[in-house]
């Protein structure tokens, strides 16, 4: 049953009786949404995190809704002006508030004055009737859809009809496709996909090929006051909104999933494909296909043509109605929309968006919420909204990848051939204004072949470089070098945006062939790419096959190259004191790359800040919060009375958990793992012998983190030389972290099931050893509860490589622009994150117990002991020599394996 939390004069629903700490968490969250201000939260994995902010947030949003609903009512019936929090939805970017009235110019009658006022509040009135009536109609539609099973079985036969009616037509096609009548009007059709649409102008407006943004903007509905919640993978948005099911919100907030075409398409067709990218483009393009039937009047001459091209039977507007009424109705996770999709024959990626405007909570992956075009293609609308960044821990990390491009040779070269080939084919076709980009784009990509030491029209495997190595430049220098200063990017950006020239490629390629960069064969190589391209085109030859006789039924490759340059070219277009190229030369042009690396992640996150309302990162280790301060928050312009820190500590008892600093082993070896020192014989053996005294008093499992998988290997491979490996077996079986991904789930199976077995046999083996990498598979998103993880031990500090360029590079910005904050405790802070997500694997309930050791004097020092989490640093022991830190485990262990 649950519980009414009360704190203050709010109410908090919730499952059960809630932690202390909960009961803060929730209260802090509420505030922090009410004034409107950026939140830094931290709750240790095992507090109930998702519920506090589940219910402290929608519960937030519903006094919110009330409040809100209140107002406007008074207003309707008394007429009297708006309030201000109402006008404007985020507080701290309110003008009206102690703000002089500028709305009356200069020298204007008060009667002109109050005319215009009365207009304003008439318009403000008329507006928010509107927006009542919506909201009654959107209400009742729901309510119908609830109680109205007839609606619900009238809906899907009108679907089975149409179904059957698409069935006959596609037969009949078929048929006069078979006796030969239409393929030449096939052809035909598939030619006019493949030319690019006339390019009118360089300005911002739409052109024919943006598909359906017409019939989207007309569609779209009023956007209600929402959260969007976000995490990293869909694994974890899977079970937030399960948790979202089971609290006291579950059966009346409007929820909805969204996910890429990847993981929500249900045409098996289109699936069948593989690639995230093939997936898209044949999305694209058949729903390109139904929408352009209705663009245009002259299209009705041409219909017999257009009708042969496939449109996908899913993309059905009222279906994807009956979809979004039925996914608001109740709360469905991703496998849930996905298995509705195939039920009511209606497409979830596209219907989610239809529920977006509607929709309470929405939840979603990082990349859609922090990628500007992508947050833009699913419809999300920021103003006035709240945003939960949930493990949050990487989110700097994750802004970085996300903005950053990476091209090498051999896509470079691959794109030049296949657009040269596209012009020759369309050249006549095509206007002035594509001829001229297309002429721009191919003279871009061979001036980054010569930058890389290279030449476009050669095969990129066999083009040996004289000069390797790796340079990094300032994206002026790099257009400087590269001789392409003198273009407009934000132009060439644009075209390729509402040209969509990159997916016509694809379609040309993948139509003519020439997809493949596979080397050519012998006699394939005598010709130039061009010539064999003609020469597929040779009556009765057709496209050639591949070179190597490959099998067919291997999976596709991802598609035109000019996809993933697109996105360099996009990147091009950042500040010069935002971003470096990185200029890698290797052995071959074909391993050579072009790569940029985003130096500052807070212009692509001030967006986000100014737009919403309030902004939450949340996380279970946030330390040390002042990466997110310094290179985040400021820097995108958020002042410090903006920002509210909270963080709590742990559930469990202070005895349930021994964190030890351990500056020498038990022969007395200074413990000190700096890369000149760690790979000697002395230091292993000593890391062997801590270890072998472990396993003797610690049960269940013991987890092992190193700093690489190279420190890691050579480790292993000096106990096996030595001995110490067969010791350690006698009482823990040992595994070891996979290095391919899709052998975590085995390896862990193995590891709980050796755990459990010798548990009950109670013999000489007491459980298992696992040896694992920080930053690795293991070390993030696994759960070691209970006798999984009953010892968590981490080998030396995982400070970052100090030699890398892309390191150096934001050591150096960091050092110029935040002179508090200099590029020196990047590296700090880098490591003891990794370090911290590392040792929070082990505790998870309230009920756990384990045990931490840090092998490192260096974790002595204050400043390492302040950037642990505080329910660790508040507990933690130094321990100078093995003696006491070894009694101290063993006591440990003793009483928590046997508390009588």
């Amino acid at each position: 049953m649950a519980d009414q939390i009360q704190e203050g004069n709010i109410h908090f629903p919730f499952p059960y009786t809630p932690y202390s700490i909960q009961k803060d968490f929730m209260a802090e969250l509420y505030r922090v949404l009410e004034a409107g201000k950026i939140g830094i939260f931290e709750s240790p994995t095992g507090t109930g995190k998702s519920l506090s902010l589940i219910c402290g947030a929608l519960s937030w949003l519903r006094d919110f809704e009330q409040k809100k609903q209140q107002e406007e009512a008074r207003l309707l019936d008394t007429g009297i002006s708006l309030p201000d929090h109402l006008e404007e939805s985020s507080p701290h970017v309110s003008t009206r508030q102690g703000a002089p009235d500028t709305s009356k110019p200069a020298g204007d009658p008060d009667w002109i004055a109050q005319f215009v006022q009365k207009k304003e509040e008439k318009d403000m009135i008329d507006r928010l009737r509107d927006e009542q009536i919506k909201r009654k109609k959107r209400e009742e539609r729901l309510q119908q859809m609830c109680h109205n099973s007839q609606l619900k079985y009238a809906a899907k036969r009108m679907r089975q009809e149409e179904e059957e009616m698409e069935r006959l037509l596609r037969l009949s096609k078929e048929m006069l496709a078979a006796a030969g009548s239409t393929q030449p009007e096939e052809e035909l059709g598939r030619e006019e996909e493949l030319v690019l649409a006339e390019y009118d102008s360089d300005e911002e407006k739409k052109t024919v090929s943006g598909a359906y943004e017409e019939d989207d903007e007309n569609l779209e509905e009023e956007h209600v006051t929402k959260i969007y919640y976000c995490s990293r993978t869909h694994s974890q948005l899977m079970q937030f909104v399960h948790e979202v099911q089971k609290s006291p919100f579950g059966k009346e907030t409007r929820l909805i999933s969204l996910g890429s075409r990847q993981s929500l398409c249900v045409n098996e067709e289109v699936k069948r494909l593989g690639s995230v990218h093939l997936i898209n483009d044949r999305c694209l393009e058949m729903q390109k296909n139904k929408h352009e039937k209705k663009n245009k009047e002259e299209e009705r001459a041409k219909k017999r043509k257009t009708e042969t091209r496939t449109s996908c039977p899913f993309y059905n507007y009222e279906q994807m109605q009956f979809l979004r009424d039925e996914v608001l109705m109740e709360v469905k996770d991703i496998e849930q929309l996905v298995a509705l999709g195939k039920e009511t024959q209606a497409c979830p990626y596209y219907g989610s968006r239809f529920a977006v405007p509607s929709a309470q909570l929405v939840v979603l992956p990082y990349q859609m919420l922090l990628h500007a075009a992508t947050r833009h293609a699913a419809g999300i609308k920021l103003q006035g909204q709240v945003v939960i960044i949930d493990e949050a821990h990487n989110l700097i990390d994750s802004i970085t990848s996300i903005h950053s491009a990476e091209v090498n040779g051999s896509q470079l070269c691959q794109a030049h051939s296949q657009l040269s080939q596209y012009m020759e084919r369309y050249r006549k076709l095509l206007k002035a204004k594509n001829l001229m980009y297309i002429k721009q784009i191919l003279y871009l990509l061979e001036k980054f072949v010569t930058v890389l030491g290279g030449n476009v029209k050669q095969n990129p495997n066999t083009q040996n470089l004289f000069q390797t190595g790796t340079e990094l430049k300032t994206i002026n220098d790099f257009l400087f070098q590269s001789q392409i200063d003198n273009i407009n990017l934000f132009k060439v950006q644009r075209y390729f945006e509402k040209s969509m020239v990159s997916r016509k490629l694809f379609g040309f390629t993948k139509e003519y062939g020439g997809v493949s960069i596979i080397p050519p064969s012998k006699e394939q190589s005598k010709m130039t790419g061009f010539q064999h391209f003609l020469q597929s085109l040779k009556p009765g030859t057709g496209a050639q096959s591949s070179p190597s006789g490959e099998d067919e039924s291997r999976p596709p490759w991802l598609g035109s190259p000019l996809m993933q340059i697109e996105g360099f070219l996009a990147a091009l277009t950042t500040a010069n004191q935002d971003g470096r190229i990185i200029v890698n030369r290797q052995g071959s042009l074909s391993q050579s790359s072009l790569r940029f690396l985003l130096l500052n992640p807070s212009v692509h996150f001030a967006q986000v800040v100014k737009e919403c309302r309030a902004v939450i990162i949340a996380g279970g280790t946030m330390q040390p919060v002042a990466d997110f301060r310094e290179q985040l928050l400021e820097c995108a312009g958020v002042g410090t009375e903006r920002v509210v820190e909270f963080s709590c500590g742990h559930v469990i008892p202070p005895d349930n958990i021994l964190p030890i600093v351990l500056c020498s082993g038990p022969s007395n070896q200074q413990l000190e793992f700096i890369y000149q020192k760690r790979e000697l014989p002395q230091m292993m053996d000593e890391i062997g012998r801590i270890l072998c005294n472990l396993c003797n008093v610690v049960p269940g499992g013991v987890v092992c983190f190193f700093s690489s998988y190279e420190y890691l290997h050579k480790v292993q491979a000096h106990w096996e030389q030595s001995g110490l490996l067969t010791r350690l077996a006698v009482k823990k079986k040992i595994f070891q972290e996979p290095n391919r991904a899709n052998q975590v789930e085995q390896v862990l199976t193995e590891y709980s099931k050796c755990i459990k077995r010798c548990s009950q046999m109670k013999g000489v083996m007491t459980g298992a050893l696992l040896l694992s990498v920080v930053g690795g598979k293991m070390s993030e998103g696994i759960n070691f509860s209970d006798d999984l993880g009953r010892c968590v031990v981490m080998v030396g500090m995982p400070y970052p490589n100090i030699k890398s360029l892309e390191l150096q590079e934001k050591m150096a910005y960091l050092d110029q622009t935040r002179p508090n904050s200099p590029g020196k405790s990047l590296i700090e802070n880098l490591c003891m994150k990794a370090v911290n997500q590392s040792i929070g694997r082990a505790i998870r309930h309230k009920q756990d117990f384990a045990s931490i050791l840090l092998l490192d004097q260096r974790y002595s020092r204050p400043s390492i002991l302040a950037k642990l989490p505080s329910w660790i640093r508040d507990q933690v022991e130094i321990k100078a020599t093995f003696g006491p830190a070894f009694a101290a485990l063993r006591k440990f262990h003793r009483e928590k394996s046997d508390p009588s």
